[in-house]
């Protein structure tokens, strides 16, 4: 009688390698662009075909997350991108490509200086509100109401400790994450990370003075990105994406229109550009 063979044994292990050995390849593999002759494929769809399709952050979304986003995220995706676009003179990453501008140097070296001023305190808050979300998220899956879960994730902040998504220097209601939340809601895309984040602002609005804080842009594209998937990271990425173009903007302007060598302070500035206006009318 033939003694049966032990499963998943060493033995059967060295045996399953010498039959099916290890393929090794020399070349590193991509998933996200196919280059030929005559062909560009960016996750499988023709470039020439998405040109004049998909818009902008359609593209984005689909190159970052690897396929073409639904209509209602193609929307949000370009309010997002746009939301960031420009904030005056005072951000750091302005003031990085403006001061770079001041020495003559070209506009591509301008918007890396500018590119390169992001940092935790600018323009990484939306990563660590999400994080700051999740972990509410998880309080309420475990039983607690998203008002326990808020309050419980606030009062575990470390003491002078910024609220990650809520306050501006500038802003008492940011107007721009007031229009993200009303879009959401318009297209059907609210879910557990908004009202988590609604919940906080509510708990917010109750701490003493001083410490209650509007929610801001930040905030709101952080709830907005977790309720669609994008991960924290790189909805920290599309903050640089969308404020290229303002940094591009400013380093122009101060190449055509200050004097080299300059010292810039922002509390000098003056606005000299268009007054408010509207859309056009089909554009509303």
């Amino acid at each position: 009688m033939t003694k049966p063979r032990a499963s998943g044994g060493a033995a059967e292990a060295s045996t399953e390698r010498r039959v099916n050995p290890r393929v090794t390849h020399d070349k590193w593999k991509t998933a996200l662009t196919q280059i030929e002759p005559n062909k560009i494929l960016v996750r499988g769809y023709p470039l020439d075909e998405i040109m004049g399709r998909l818009t902008f952050g359609e593209a984005i979304y689909l190159l970052l997350m690897g396929d073409v986003p639904s209509p209602a995220i193609g929307s949000i995706m370009e309010a997002i991108l746009v939301s960031f676009i420009d904030h005056g003179v005072t951000p750091p990453s302005t003031l990085a490509a403006r001061n770079t501008a001041t020495t003559g140097a070209p506009l591509r070296a301008c918007v890396a200086a500018g590119v390169l001023g992001f940092g935790r305190y600018h323009g990484g808050d939306i990563e660590s509100c999400m994080q700051f979300l999740d972990r509410g998220l998880e309080l309420v899956r475990r039983g607690a109401t998203y008002k326990e879960a808020a309050t419980t994730i606030l009062e575990k902040l470390d003491p002078g400790e910024p609220i990650p998504g809520f306050g501006h220097r500038f802003h008492t209601r940011d107007p721009r994450a007031a229009r993200l939340f009303q879009m959401a809601l318009e297209l059907e895309l609210e879910g557990e990370h908004i009202q988590m984040i609604r919940a906080v602002e509510l708990a917010v609005s109750e701490l003493p003075a001083g410490r209650a804080q509007p929610v801001n842009i930040d905030g709101a594209i952080a709830a907005v990105c977790g309720d669609i998937g994008i991960p924290p990271e790189i909805a920290n990425a599309l903050f640089l994406v969308s404020r290229v173009p303002g940094i591009t903007a400013h380093a122009q302007e101060e190449r055509q229109r200050e004097k080299p060598m300059r010292q810039i302070d922002p509390k000098e500035h003056m606005y000299d550009g268009a007054g408010q206006r509207r859309l056009p009318e089909k554009r509303r």
